[in-house]
């Protein structure tokens, strides 16, 4: 298997670790946020932990449900936890974590055996590319025979970097040597290494990079929120574990009531979502004038947006199924793909 993705056998070997990461994961949980003591004993589906504490602004809805208390509303003990992206993978697995958020980039994950499904749209785009204020770089084609910094190899920005090259004609694999992408962990060295020099575009997250191009130190060559080929289309998506679905659907469509009252908030207070998001100190971010810009134009749902079907998760799995199956990095057809792995979870219970 390419450099891309985590192998099968590296899966495999992961896996056999569940019982040691559910441990670490419990750890943790005492490390998280130390909410409110809910009613005592009232938690109809008693406690759970959620991945919310990776300094992310896009993860504003965990934030907000949990702090106006959307979560114990739908019967729920929560503590938010740290868990990198393997950890989420194998609590979704094997069912320790029920509900995580996260990019197109699980997609090739479930192909090759990560037992979760896509439940919901989370918002749209949240990671730009960058590259130095005086450098000549503006497209796709400019960046042939150049390095691109990314998070991960097989990450997200890397991705996005990749259906980008790849739709302009640009071979991503790097075993065609048509562009280099060097690996950083952390956001603020992928920044220095760009304006070092070390780099000619840096693929981020936000909101370092739109921290970055306010303080005039990048300038930024695409946007997934209104650049094509991804306007208009989810960036991150809930995952829900798969077993935890089979067992008991209906704590699932619970989890998903509390997330969607969290968008909807979002969507009509953006201001107070910032302020609850700075005084929780749940993102990284400090200008409230650029949150409130951002966490606005990631176009979280409303309940009315909803209603009038402005958004259709299962259209915007498949568009992203086929971007990642045309480039090689998912072996399964779209049609195949949203099939298996979307479900339309009956929120409301409506029959």
């Amino acid at each position: 298997m390419s450099q891309r993705f985590k192998s099968e056998k590296v899966f495999a070997a992961l896996k056999k670790t569940a019982a040691v990461i559910s441990v670490f994961s419990l750890a943790l949980s005492f490390a998280g946020c130390a909410k409110k003591e809910s009613a005592a004993g009232g938690a109809k589906f008693g406690k759970i932990n959620i991945p919310g504490l990776d300094g992310s602004l896009c993860g504003a809805p965990i934030y907000i449900a949990y702090e106006n208390g959307y979560f114990t509303e739908e019967g729920f003990d929560v503590t938010l936890i740290s868990a990198d992206t393997e950890t989420r993978k194998i609590g979704l697995n094997n069912g320790t974590i029920p509900i995580v958020n996260g990019d197109f980039q699980f997609f090739p994950s479930m192909e090759q055996g990560v037992n979760t499904v896509v439940v919901d749209k989370l918002h749209d785009g949240c990671i730009k590319i960058v590259v130095r204020p005086d450098s000549n770089i503006k497209s796709p084609e400019d960046l042939k025979g150049l390095k691109i910094g990314v998070d991960e190899v097989g990450g997200t920005p890397h991705q996005v970097a990749s259906v980008w090259l790849e739709n302009a004609g640009i071979s991503a694999r790097q075993e065609d040597h048509q562009v280099e992408f060097l690996p950083f962990a952390d956001g603020n060295l992928e920044l220095e290494a760009l304006y070092k020099g070390e780099l000619d575009a840096a693929a981020m997250w936000d909101p370092l990079a739109s921290v970055a191009e306010k303080a005039g130190k990048v300038k930024v060559i695409l946007d997934i929120t209104k650049d094509e080929p991804f306007a208009g289309k989810a960036c991150c998506f809930l995952y829900a574990s798969k077993v935890l679905y089979e067992k008991n659907p209906e704590e699932v469509a619970a989890l998903l009531r509390a997330y969607r009252k969290a968008q909807d908030f979002i969507n009509k207070n953006p201001e107070k979502a910032v302020d609850i998001i700075i005084k929780g100190k749940y993102s990284q971010i400090e200008d409230k004038e650029l949150a409130v810009q951002l966490i606005s134009s990631y176009n979280y749902p409303s309940f009315e947006q909803r209603s009038a079907g402005v958004f259709n998760v299962k259209e915007d799995v498949h568009y992203f199924a086929q971007q990642l199956f045309d480039i090689g990095y998912l072996k399964t057809d779209a049609d195949t793909y949203t099939s298996k792995y979307f479900v339309d979870v009956n929120v409301d219970g409506k029959k």
